[in-house]
């Protein structure tokens, strides 16, 4: 695990190590994310781990979710799926303590790590190696990538199947590369903020979510179209609170039709 490379205090991604914090973050700067109006803010893993852990909370059989607390950064959850092939993580995390390294462990370790999106890449790598595993991210988002390194599998096309019974697929609009993962055994659909859940228990599509730009109306048709061919009851975004546990696979095809309406000015 590396002590080194300086993260950046917004967006939780880490950077190549250096003596002196990067002059600028890519993920930052884009459109998509956001700098902070005090300026660009970093921090190390040594003073990240000081001063926060991971929680892990059960969600539904053979499904774990994981949060850094206090809020750090954008404040993702990632998700553990425990299933007869071997375990998933879904998403990442910046903290990687010893504590979450023997809890995952206890869980049976990690088989596969999927990125949903480059908001989440956090310390990916650093995952990776420490379970001893491969890192997929859609090579669409390859240029988000800003710790080079080889755990690192870049994946193309619509669909990855990490392990047997578990199937990403890359649905674009947040960023090419955007995709969810389906867990048909379940029923469950963990979706990053490829599309997010609303507090009103419906979902949402945005091009950039900070900065309220949303998608044009044929990329959310587009990812509507694409969820239809998939069987789910339950959908988990990002955040905690963020899911749809009944019916979700109606809820989010109304929801594509509410926001086509709200867009078209319908």
């Amino acid at each position: 695990m590396r002590t080194n490379g300086f993260i950046c205090a917004t967006c939780g991604v880490q950077y190549p190590p250096s003596d002196a914090p990067p002059a600028h973050c890519p993920v930052c700067e884009d459109e998509r994310q956001y700098v902070p109006i005090e300026g660009q803010q970093w921090t190390t893993p040594g003073e990240l781990g000081a001063g926060h852990s991971n929680l892990f909370r059960h969600m539904a059989p053979g499904l774990i979710a994981i949060g850094t607390v206090p809020h750090f950064a954008i404040g993702q959850r990632a998700f553990l799926l425990r299933t007869p092939a071997g375990n998933v993580l879904w998403d990442c995390l910046t903290l990687l303590d010893e504590a979450t390294i023997e809890l995952v462990e206890g869980l049976g370790g990690i088989d596969a790590i999927v990125l949903s999106h480059p908001h989440y890449f956090s310390t990916m790598a650093d995952w990776g190696h420490v379970f001893d595993c491969p890192v997929y991210v859609h090579a669409a988002d390859r240029e988000w990538a800003m710790l080079p390194d080889e755990r690192i599998e870049f994946w193309e096309g619509e669909r990855l199947t990490p392990l047997r019974g578990v199937d990403v697929y890359c649905l674009g609009g947040h960023f090419p590369g955007a995709s969810v993962l389906h867990w048909p055994e379940h029923g469950v659909l963990l979706t990053g903020d490829t599309l997010l859940i609303t507090p009103d228990r419906m979902a949402s599509f945005m091009w950039s979510y900070p900065n309220n730009i949303p998608l044009p109306v044929r990329d959310v048709e587009h990812i509507g179209q694409r969820l239809r061919r998939l069987d789910f009851d339950s959908a988990y975004s990002a955040f905690w609170g963020r899911e749809i546990l009944l019916d979700a696979k109606r809820v989010v095809e109304e929801s594509v039709q509410r926001y086509c309406r709200a867009v078209r000015g319908d």
